[in-house]
């Protein structure tokens, strides 16, 4: 090979190498221009609640029989001031939001703002804070929707596709973090469909993008600009795990927020678990598929459709019901009033039924009016739970029990103690503190008497055959 024959083969395989060497350097994408176009419509938000004063007694240390060199010195004001009560305090929170309209809609979560008595938001480099209204909010997805009034034309987030984004694409998180407003992180889609016992209908988008407290309620963003999730919730224990609510299903709660100031659900009436290899078999079910109906509400629309306990629901309006999460989202996505084909599963065959949806919003209020009338079921409104009595076979079997005993949990308000510590619907108590309990007025006097004096009630529970103990603190929320 001559000189110049090797100067040109040099040459050819420089250009061979330096798209790979060019794509090597190039890495990561930029995302200065994403940045600065979406980090204008994204808000800082700050809220102030009063809370209750507690008493003095409740501040100082060694509150029960302890020793130690100061306990003769804190008891000294334990004897002067007995019932002396603090003052109530403003306590102050901060989070994240984004504008989706140009006269002043934010949105941000349901637990960034609920219970505040003060909302107020920041723009983007402004240096005043905006007094905000609430227009709606929905504990169940932990999505709220905000409008301030402003003078001039705001900017604005378009929502993406959620459904059509892919693990391993690149996203961008903007916030609040520890009140370090308008921050940029960057990451990817790390997993989708994460249930995480957050509520009902968790379906989040779990991203690697670093979400900190603060960010909540702030908007994840897609290479084109576009949200594709809504910021809601961490793993305290963990780094590089945050999740985000759809934005496909955003899109839908908040227009209804925005029109209707609520969520209007569909409501059957049941209370459901999933179905095991073993239920399948002793049910004769060719799979493990389905809804598994542990019980059915008198009076409610799978009562007087003609469903029973036991019975497996396959399918609503002919699409296939895969599980118990799979059934609550199909039914609540429908609307109150609209009457739905059922397919169950009973006596070793299919059996088609009708039922006309009650509105979820209202069932607790209409079981609470049943609860005057009837002995049966009634609301410890301290818990805010609603129970019934396990009296019939088919019943206790399907939930697990061994006979027809314990209370039935009918029904949950999302804003309450036994939520907050992860009671569902459909869990069965057997115990408080203890003691069995068979009836609510049981229950209810373990409550009112021992579950009062401790401060705290311990609960024996059967979930899905199996026993589990959850502690419930009895008393005002911190």
């Amino acid at each position: 090979m001559t000189a110049r024959r090797f100067v040109i083969f040099l040459f050819v395989l420089a250009l061979a190498a330096f798209p790979a060497m060019a794509s090597a350097k190039a890495g990561p994408p930029a995302f200065t221009d994403l940045a600065k176009s979406a980090e204008r419509a994204v808000v800082n938000i700050s809220t102030v609640r009063t809370v209750k004063g507690g008493s003095f007694n409740n501040m100082l240390p060694f509150s029960g029989p302890q020793q130690g060199p100061w306990q003769d010195f804190f008891e000294q004001f334990r004897q002067m001031f007995p019932h002396e009560q603090l003052k109530p305090q403003k306590q102050h929170s901060l989070g994240s939001g984004f504008i989706i309209s140009p006269d002043g809609y934010v949105v941000t979560n349901n637990h960034v703002i609920a219970k505040a008595d003060e909302v107020t938001v920041k723009l983007y480099h402004a240096e005043k804070e905006i007094p905000a209204m609430v227009v709606g909010r929905d504990p169940e997805t932990d999505l709220a929707v905000l409008k301030i009034d402003v003078d001039h034309e705001l900017p604005v987030l378009q929502f993406g596709d959620s459904d059509k984004a892919e693990v391993g694409e690149w996203v961008v998180a903007i916030g609040n973090p520890f009140g370090l407003g308008h921050t940029v992180t960057a990451g990817i889609i790390s997993a989708k469909g994460r249930v995480i016992g957050a509520g009902p209908f968790d379906d989040f988008l779990q991203t690697d993008a670093s979400i900190n407290p603060g960010n909540s309620g702030g908007p994840l963003i897609d290479m084109d600009g576009r949200v594709v999730g809504v910021n809601s919730a961490i793993v305290a224990s963990a780094q590089g795990i945050g999740f985000a609510i759809p934005s496909n299903m955003a899109k839908e709660i908040i227009k209804q927020l925005k029109e209707h100031k609520k969520i209007r659900r569909g409501w059957l009436g049941v209370t459901i678990q999933d179905v095991t290899e073993n239920e399948a078999k002793a049910l004769g079910l060719p799979g493990a598929k389905g809804a598994l109906v542990a019980s059915v509400v008198p009076g409610n629309p799978a009562a007087k459709a003609g469903m029973q306990a036991t019975d497996v629901i396959l399918k609503v309006n002919g699409g296939p019901i895969d599980d118990s999460a799979d059934l609550l989202k199909t039914v609540a996505g429908l609307k109150p009033g609209e009457k739905v084909r059922l397919v169950v599963w009973r006596g070793g065959k299919e059996i088609k039924l009708t039922a006309v949806l009650g509105e979820r919003s209202e069932a607790r209020l209409a079981q609470n009016d049943e609860l005057e009338e009837s002995p049966e079921m009634e609301a410890s409104t301290a818990l805010g739970l609603t129970l019934r009595p396990v009296n019939k076979e088919p019943e206790a079997r399907a939930l697990g029990l061994d006979k027809p005993k314990g209370l039935l949990v009918v029904d949950i308000a999302s804003d309450s103690p036994a939520a907050d510590v992860g009671l569902q619907v459909g869990d069965v108590i057997l115990a408080a503190n203890q003691r069995s309990v068979n009836t609510v007025d049981a229950f209810r006097n373990v409550v009112e008497t021992d579950g009062k004096k401790k401060g705290a009630l311990l609960l024996l529970i059967k979930r899905r055959g199996q026993n589990i103990v959850k502690t419930v603190p009895i008393g005002d929320k911190p």
